[in-house]
């Protein structure tokens, strides 16, 4: 490209979409060669790169595929296009390019479930660094009315705030078939964005480790805190490490630290020594002694295993006053399927499960229904023995008390298991 051209490649970079370029004059030298009829698309690992311009020209003449790279300038008046032999660009689209207007353009866009949920009406691109991307898909009310050429009446009947545009980035956007053809499909969707606060961990977890990288750290960076944090425990080592590393590490830090130390230790333990480091260095973790001893495997017992944030109550208690409490003592609960019934010493003595609670009558008291013959462990247990409890009776939880009986806290299933693996 000459000098004139990469000067005036820096002045593209800019916003656009595609219904406000379709149908543009194309111009080459001063003389108008036609229209633009469609843009080519190839889809990398990021998002997709605009390939060529497709130009319809009239009387018979053979539409021309421009390379990106010979584009100089895009308004919505004009694409000015810099090509010294005309005939050289002649041609039609190969059946396996993907094209933003015959393609994408109008199509359905489904959810994972094929549910529709609304209809492509347009294109965002962007130019940075010489390339054009596409980044998102608009389905607003803004967009449908563009199309209609009703944007300036509706903006005069109702304001600006109604043609809010609504996009969804590509990411979001499930990779297209590799011979596309004249695709007659739907736009389908890996997972709709504002569905993303309910879907649980577990099933969120096996969405984004069948994502690629780009679009994983996408729709994992729209998560808050604790739903993040829950959902980087259930994701498989491979995508956690490499999830983790494409994160900003105070970020990271702050997801683990809404972990128990066991989890905060089996996702560490993945990540090479130096980088887990520099993350221990951020995180705020109270209990953050007990997962060094645990990532260095000083320590084979539950003791650094406990969570002390567990829910009791005493034993004279009626359910119903134990369920309009319940609410607010579950907010900081690392376990929330059992009550442990203690006394005012803090000494257990019994355990109730949360449906049997609230089978309960109202007035019961919780030494009616609690179970007595609690399983329970001792600090100084070895992980091996917690094991063993848990495949023995299928809790999902057990107590840790002294040889008094005292409740010093609580161990999870996940959290024995997980580590069993790491530290037996």
């Amino acid at each position: 490209m000459n000098t004139t051209i990469e000067k005036k490649q820096e002045e593209v970079e800019g916003v656009y979409f595609l219904s406000d370029i379709i149908g543009t004059k194309v111009v080459n030298h001063d003389k108008k060669l036609g229209k633009l009829r469609d843009i080519a698309i190839v889809e990398h690992e990021k998002l997709p790169t605009v390939t060529h311009f497709i130009v319809h020209r009239p009387f018979g003449h053979k539409p021309l595929m421009v390379p990106w790279e010979r584009v100089s300038l895009v308004t919505p008046r004009e694409i000015i296009i810099d090509l010294d032999s005309i005939e050289q660009y002649e041609g039609e689209p190969a059946e396996s390019q993907v094209l933003l207007n015959d393609h994408i353009l109008d199509k359905k866009v489904l959810d994972m479930d094929d549910n529709e949920i609304d209809v492509v009406y347009d294109v965002k691109l962007m130019s940075c660094n010489k390339m054009l991307y596409v980044t998102d898909v608009d389905f607003s009310r803004y967009a449908l009315l563009k199309r209609l050429g009703l944007k300036q009446l509706v903006k005069l009947l109702f304001g600006v705030d109604f043609l809010k545009k609504e996009t969804l980035s590509w990411s979001y956007v499930q990779t297209l078939p590799e011979n596309i053809g004249m695709f007659k499909g739907n736009v389908k969707l890996n997972v709709l964005k504002e569905k993303l606060p309910e879907i649980h961990p577990v099933d969120l977890a096996d969405i984004i480790e069948e994502l690629d990288h780009e679009q994983s750290l996408a729709i994992f960076e729209e998560l808050d805190t604790e739903h993040a944090s829950d959902t980087l425990e259930e994701i498989e080592p491979r995508v956690q490490r490499t999830l983790i590393s494409s994160m900003d590490k105070e970020r990271v830090a702050d997801l683990i630290d809404e972990m128990t130390p066991a989890q905060a230790a089996d996702v560490l333990s993945v990540l090479p020594g130096q980088e887990a480091d520099e993350i221990m260095k951020l995180m705020e973790h109270e209990d953050a002694e007990k997962i060094n001893l645990l990532l260095e495997q000083q320590d084979a017992t539950i003791a650094n295993l406990i969570t002390k944030n567990f829910i009791r109550f005493v034993p004279n208690m009626p359910a119903e006053t134990v369920i309009a409490a319940y609410r607010k003592v579950s907010e900081e609960a690392d376990v929330l399927d059992y009550l442990y019934v203690v006394d005012h010493d803090n000494r257990l003595r019994g355990v109730v499960s949360l449906p049997e609670l609230l089978r309960s009558h109202p007035e019961t008291h919780l030494k009616d229904i609690m179970t007595t013959d609690v399983v329970s462990l001792n600090p100084d247990d070895a992980i091996a023995e917690a094991s063993t409890q848990f495949l023995r009776y299928s809790f999902r939880a057990l107590p840790v008390t002294t040889g008094d009986d005292v409740i010093v806290g609580v161990v999870t299933y996940r959290d024995i298991m997980n580590l069993k693996h790491r530290i037996v």
